[in-house]
């Protein structure tokens, strides 16, 4: 209490009722233009500014406003059991910390924090508490792709599922306010950040992937990146709407990645950074048979599926005394001991692909992951040297690689498309031959066939007895469920997976 108390004068001197609640961003007496709201966001396009603002109620304060907010905090850390709130979600937990701190408030006038200002104190309280303080609202926004907190003195940025990058109207003022959350998810992971170790790569609960840097390593103070995931994770029907890709190519991937439960391809999905790599890995994957058992190996768990028989595994660094780590390359064999029908990793960049493309090569089809590359010619190179090191005779097992960009359209803004979809052919002795099926073409933003036969229909033929002529029928009543599905407004992952996997029971009579 002598802490409260301390507040309390200090409070007293500075005058509570001059408090100033008002949102980070510095005022601006720029032209802007209202361009869209929902909730408690507004997003506005300023004049002579290249980025739009992503504007929330977000509070600032300083000196006496901050000592209070952390005098009610130690007050509320101190009054209210942390076993009330186990078994809520945290929405309950929310309103439950919210009534409890308000009624700390009441119970104590000598605070003297005015009427009309204390919901926004135990608002805050509760933001610090069970949230991430000031970026708070950004991480409830299922529109927020990224969250990037780049440092005092600035803006925080974020990228939108809409607008792209965004300035937003939060700052923050104290590096040691960064640091503070930085430490406090460190804790939530059971993990920790230092000057021996200051680097945070990590995930939340609720599957938000964390980055975070400290001085030395920043040389302009602490950073803290955050990538939110979809609650509703992206369909094969959304991506269509978006252009990513078209009805044609989506029906051959379906195919392919389901192999008419009899030879499903091998396919690398690559691609630049944050080009949706994951997003079309995570649609692939969710056309495999649900009577397959499914492992899944990530550095970061990202995949949302709709299946029951799915084996999740994620790597681990090292602990703080330098052991315990798991690899991708480790978690990989692992799978191999497991009888798995599908192995799938997030992402391809060491000894690990060596082991995958084994698997390939030792009766595992259908097998898919994600590499980052500029080109189909590019990923093979990738793939051959080190430290993957896929031998020659290896890649015969690959089938496909999907190549997908995020480009900068003068039209249309930042959009992401699936530019190539090349078949790998590999003759004995010779160098990878590369053919490529569809083609994106800018000028027009569509993929285009090239009028080049995919060898992988010969190969399906053979293991189904169904003839070409008989496959292209098939891939055209893909193509015509998918344009209906998108008729009857069906788009969710489950949804559209229930109808994929249903299609592939029947055509196999097995329904």
């Amino acid at each position: 209490m002598d802490y409260l108390d301390s507040v309390l004068k200090k409070a007293k001197s500075e005058r509570v009722k001059d408090f100033a609640y008002q949102n980070d961003e510095p005022a601006s007496s720029k032209e802007r233009i209202l361009i869209d709201s929902y909730g408690e966001t507004r997003v506005f396009q300023e004049k002579n500014e290249a980025l739009p603002l992503y504007e929330v109620p977000s509070p600032h304060y300083k000196g006496a406003e901050k000592e209070m907010v952390q005098a009610l905090l130690d007050l509320s850390t101190a009054l209210i059991p942390s076993a009330e709130s186990v078994l809520l979600t945290e929405r309950e937990k929310r309103a439950k910390y919210f009534m409890k701190i308000m009624e700390i408030v009441e119970a104590t006038p000598e605070l003297r924090i005015p009427v009309n200002s204390k919901e926004f104190f135990a608002n805050a309280v509760v933001k610090e508490m069970i949230g991430f303080g000031l970026i708070d609202s950004l991480l409830q926004d299922d529109d927020l792709e990224e969250i990037m907190v780049i440092g005092v003195n600035k803006p925080v940025y974020v990228f939108h599922r809409k607008y792209g990058m965004m300035r937003s109207s939060i700052w923050f003022y104290d590096d040691v306010d960064i640091r503070n959350l930085i430490d406090r998810i460190a804790r939530n992971v059971g993990r920790r950040i230092d000057v021996h170790s200051p680097l945070l790569d990590a995930r939340l609960p609720n599957g938000t992937r964390v980055n975070a840097t400290i001085p030395p390593v920043s040389l302009d103070g602490s950073t803290l990146t955050l990538r939110k995931f979809r609650k509703d994770p992206l369909s094969i029907i959304d991506i269509i709407n978006t252009n990513t890709i078209d009805y044609e190519v989506a029906a051959f991937l379906w195919l392919a990645a389901e192999g008419l439960g009899a030879k499903p391809a091998n396919i690398i999905i690559a691609g630049g950074t944050a080009c949706g790599k994951t997003t079309t890995l995570n649609i692939l994957t969710s056309f495999v048979p649900n009577i397959e058992r499914l492992v899944t190996i990530e550095d970061t768990a990202e995949l949302s599926l709709p299946f029951a028989h799915w084996i999740r595994f994620e790597t681990r660094p090292p602990g703080t005394e330098g052991v315990g780590e798991v690899t991708m390359n480790t978690l990989v064999k692992n799978s191999l001991r497991m009888r798995p029908d599908r192995i799938i990793v997030g992402e391809i960049r060491g000894e690990e692909g060596y082991t995958l493309f084994s698997a390939m090569n030792t009766g595992h089809d259908g097998c898919f992951g994600t590499l980052h590359s500029n080109s189909a010619r590019e990923t093979i190179v990738r793939l051959q040297s080190p430290p993957i090191s896929v031998p020659l005779i290896m890649l015969s097992s690959l089938n496909f690689v999907v190549m997908q960009q995020r480009i900068f359209d003068r039209r249309k803004g930042v959009i992401r498309r699936i530019t190539e979809l090349a078949e790998i052919l590999v003759v004995e002795g010779e160098a990878p031959q590369i053919q490529v099926l569809y083609q994106w073409n800018p000028s027009k933003d569509v993929l285009e066939a090239t009028g080049v036969q995919s060898n992988y229909f010969g190969t399906l033929s053979h293991y189904t007895g169904l003839s070409k002529e008989d496959l292209l029928k098939e891939l055209d009543a893909r193509k015509q469920i998918l344009i209906e599905l998108n008729k009857k407004g069906i788009r969710g992952l489950s949804d559209v997976s229930d109808v994929t996997q249903n299609y592939l029971m029947k055509r196999t009579g097995r329904l």
